[in-house]
């Protein structure tokens, strides 16, 4: 394999690479921004009375949705103002998704990263510089993600906020076959502590003990496969163990710190030992090994 220098090419002053350009890109393959599997929702999308939005990206799984403002050279104010405006738009529109204000621009000086870190306080907001390079006769991008969501709390610090529901609702939500496969996950939960139970809530099914929430294990039941989220910090042998595993697995929640992946009645006959040992993990924590592996 022969080594070659890169170079920083600045798309702003570049006569052919422009900002539609640069569009078109990640319309192609979304995953350059770093923010996982995600798709496009729209291009341009047209904003009341306020422009038009670069991009509208979203989390096939979890519904979040990635209102993306593109700018080429170094962000400023207009761009910062720009990218959490339209967020707020989209937020009031659809108020039923998550969403996530994205800045991208080729700098964020330290400046505005500053100012942008003000508003990642009270605004989920990710700040994105992204660069293209040429090495020998071809060009790549690479994306550095310089600010990103503010770390929340666990589920269960603010579960009593959330309205409580039933097995009913998540039966219609989900379907009763989904619902099964969730309750095959609770039987390995309690074979290793046999005092916790469901908690319906109305975003996810939650474990409780004795009516307070435990949630280092939790589902999102879909129509033909659970979301289960186990609540491990991120480490080699953990990623290695179960990408390797044979289950369907998604990208790692870094927000709230869960490995995700979607199960069937398939995964709890064949890998019933799999998800034992992730259940394992979720409550008592990896060990040192893990840890520092």
């Amino acid at each position: 394999m022969r080594f070659e220098k890169s170079r920083v090419i600045s798309l702003k002053n570049h006569p052919e690479y422009n900002e539609k350009w640069l569009q078109a890109r990640i319309v192609d393959e979304p995953r350059l921004l770093g923010l996982g599997d995600l798709v496009v929702k729209d291009v341009e999308r047209r904003q009341p009375r306020a422009g038009r939005l670069d991009l509208l990206l979203s989390d096939p799984d979890t519904g979040t949705r990635y209102e993306v403002e593109l700018q080429l050279g170094a962000t400023d104010e207009a761009h910062i103002i720009r990218t959490i405006e339209y967020w707020d738009i989209e937020k009031t529109r659809y108020p039923m998704f998550e969403h996530i204000a994205v800045i991208v621009a080729e700098d964020i000086t330290s400046r505005f990263l500053n100012v942008i870190s003000l508003f990642n306080r009270s605004i989920p907001l990710i700040a994105i510089q992204l660069n293209a390079f040429q090495v020998g006769e071809y060009m790549t991008l690479s994306s550095t993600t310089v600010l990103d969501l503010v770390q929340y709390g666990p589920d269960d610090e603010d579960e009593s906020l959330s309205p409580p529901t039933d097995r009913a609702y998540w039966e219609n939500k989900g379907s009763p076959k989904t619902l099964g496969v969730a309750d095959k996950v609770l039987q390995l939960i309690q074979a290793q502590d046999p005092g916790l139970e469901f908690k319906y809530n109305k975003h996810y099914i939650g474990l409780g003990r004795n009516g307070m929430p435990d949630n280092f294990v939790s589902f999102k039941p879909r129509k033909e496969v659970v979301g289960a989220l186990f609540r491990i910090p991120r480490n080699d042998r953990t990623t290695e163990f179960i990408e390797s595993s044979g289950l369907d697995v998604l990208e790692y929640d870094k927000r709230w710190g869960h490995y995700r992946a979607r199960l069937t009645d398939i995964d709890l006959a064949n890998r019933s030992d799999v998800i034992t040992e992730l259940i394992r993990q979720a409550k008592n924590g990896p060990n040192e090994a893990e840890l520092q592996a």
